[in-house]
């Protein structure tokens, strides 16, 4: 099997993760998309409002069950950190070698990529599809061979935006799976 790994926080997952999971899933030719719960991002200081990993890994299972082809994956959460992308690639390699996995990332992820850890490893080794995401403009003929720009309609919708509005009280209803929405409210009031 062909699996795009889509890292992130899930802090906490929302609708927009799933519609674009479903679009990389099709227009990459992928069999699967795991949305890997990632701990503290190496590359961002503040994890003040970071949920506890197996609360958002909970909730990222939770709003996907259902859903054909997208799987929640706590895998990165049992690796030693800080959590590197090429570290996760490498441990599944060794895990799964029957499968071919492939790195989902946001246009604005791709133009930080140089400062990845071991980056020029990961696009060696592993296909990489970029996305588009606002803060990170990218051309597709300007990316590097394995590197491909997978269009995709993103949703108006950021986790930022949903603890806002849960801190306020503001609906979060369309924003979020419904079966999610009390934890989600609990969890971030």
């Amino acid at each position: 099997m062909t699996i795009g790994i889509f890292g992130g926080s899930f802090n906490p997952i929302h609708n927009g993760h799933i519609v674009l999971a479903r679009q990389l899933r099709k227009a990459g030719g992928l069999d699967e998309v795991w949305l890997m719960v990632s701990p503290q991002n190496p590359l961002k200081q503040d994890s003040s409002e970071l949920l506890d990993d197996r609360l958002r890994y909970a909730m990222t299972r939770i709003a996907l069950h259902g859903e054909q082809g997208i799987i929640a994956s706590d895998y990165e959460l049992h690796l030693p950190r800080p959590s590197y992308t090429w570290n996760t690639l490498q441990h599944l390699r060794e895990d799964f070698p029957q499968h071919t996995f492939v790195l989902l990332i946001g246009g604005d992820n791709w133009q930080l990529f140089p400062r990845w850890y071991r980056a020029a490893d990961i696009m060696r080794e592993h296909q990489v599809m970029v996305y588009p995401r606002a803060g990170g403009q990218v051309v597709a003929e300007e990316m590097p061979p394995g590197v491909t720009l997978i269009e995709a309609e993103l949703l108006p919708v950021s986790s930022t935006e949903i603890r806002q509005r849960v801190r306020i009280g503001e609906s979060i209803e369309e924003l979020v799976p419904k079966i999610i929405a009390p934890i989600v409210r609990r969890c971030y009031a």
